[in-house]
C-alpha cells in the first residue's frame, strides 16, 4: 500500500473517530440533562396570580427536587404538587399545616392546634375558610397548603385540591429566574 493510501485511511479512522466521540458527548449530556430535570430540578413557570405578591404570574422558577428526599418540608416553603384533576397541571403553594396538625380558619385567620398563626404572607383577610371552617387534622403524611393572594387562590380550602400528600410534592420553589429583575432565591420564611 502506498504512502498515500495509508494517509486516507488514518483520515478516515480519524473523522470516524472524531465523529463517535462527538455522539458519545452528545449522549452523555442528554442523559445528564434528563437526571437533572428528574431528579434534581426543573423549571416551572408560574400561571396566575395565586401566589402574589410573593409570585407573579409569568414568572420563572426552578424547582428543588432533591432536598426534600433528606429533609422534610417546612412551613411556609413553597411547593409544587400535581393537580389531580388535569394532566400535565402543577399547583404552586405555601405550606400552612405540617403532618399531625389540626388547622381550622375562622373569621380569616389561621389556627394551628388551636393556636393563631403568626404568619404575613396572606395579602388580605380571608373571606373563605372553606374545607377549613372545621377543624381538618392533618395526617403523618399530608400538608395543608395556601396561596399568598388567599381571595384569589384554588389550595386545600377546596374539595378539589384538599390537604397534599407528601408523596405527590414534586418540591420546592428554590429560585426565581424570570424576570431578570427579580432573579433571586425565594425567602421561605
Amino acid at each position: 500500500m502506498s504512502d498515500k493510501g495509508e494517509k486516507e485511511e488514518k483520515k478516515e479512522k480519524s473523522t470516524v473517530g472524531e465523529l463517535a466521540t462527538m455522539l458519545l458527548y452528545v449522549a452523555i449530556v442528554l442523559v445528564l440533562t434528563f437526571l437533572v430535570v428528574r431528579y434534581v430540578g426543573q423549571r416551572t413557570e408560574v400561571s396566575g396570580h395565586s401566589m402574589e405578591p410573593t409570585l407573579s404570574d409569568g414568572d420563572n422558577l426552578i424547582v428543588d427536587k432533591i432536598s426534600y428526599r433528606f429533609n422534610d418540608p417546612q412551613r411556609f416553603d413553597i411547593i409544587v404538587f400535581p393537580f389531580q384533576y388535569k394532566d400535565n397541571t402543577f399547583y404552586i403553594k405555601r405550606i400552612i399545616g405540617l403532618p399531625g396538625e389540626t388547622v381550622q380558619i375562622k373569621d380569616g385567620v389561621i389556627y394551628i392546634n388551636g393556636e393563631v398563626l403568626e404568619e404575613h404572607y396572606g395579602k388580605e383577610v380571608m373571606e373563605k375558610s372553606g374545607l377549613a371552617a372545621e377543624p381538618i387534622t392533618l395526617a403523618d403524611d399530608e400538608y395543608f397548603v395556601l396561596g399568598d393572594n388567599r381571595n384569589a387562590s384554588s389550595d386545600s380550602r377546596e374539595p378539589s385540591v384538599g390537604s397534599i400528600k407528601r408523596e405527590n410534592i414534586i418540591g420546592r420553589a428554590w429560585l426565581r429566574i424570570w424576570p431578570f429583575d427579580s432573579f433571586g432565591i425565594l425567602k421561605h420564611q
